[in-house]
């Protein structure tokens, strides 16, 4: 099963990125998922279920230890496929 993910982390802060989005942005990068796209409003990336959701685990937990106060998500299946 292929699973889409797409996500915020807050509080924004339009001047400098925060620690919490750059390590969410570092989960979603380093994770093995695929068509990842990272912006200031709204980051999405797709691929295999356990490597979605696995990456979602690590994207929970270590953006709330960097300063997360709220994290908005979604999760979809998009396709069938070999999970990664």
């Amino acid at each position: 099963m292929r699973l889409r993910v797409e996500f915020t982390t807050e509080p924004f802060d339009l001047d400098e990125a925060p620690a919490h989005a750059l390590v969410a942005r570092e989960v979603i990068e380093a994770a093995d998922l695929d068509a990842v796209d990272v912006g200031p409003f709204g980051n999405t990336a797709e691929g295999g279920s356990d490597a979605v959701l696995g990456a979602v685990d690590a994207l929970l937990r270590r953006a709330l230890e960097a300063g997360a106060t709220r994290i908005s998500l979604q999760v979809n299946v998009v396709g069938e496929g070999g999970d990664k």
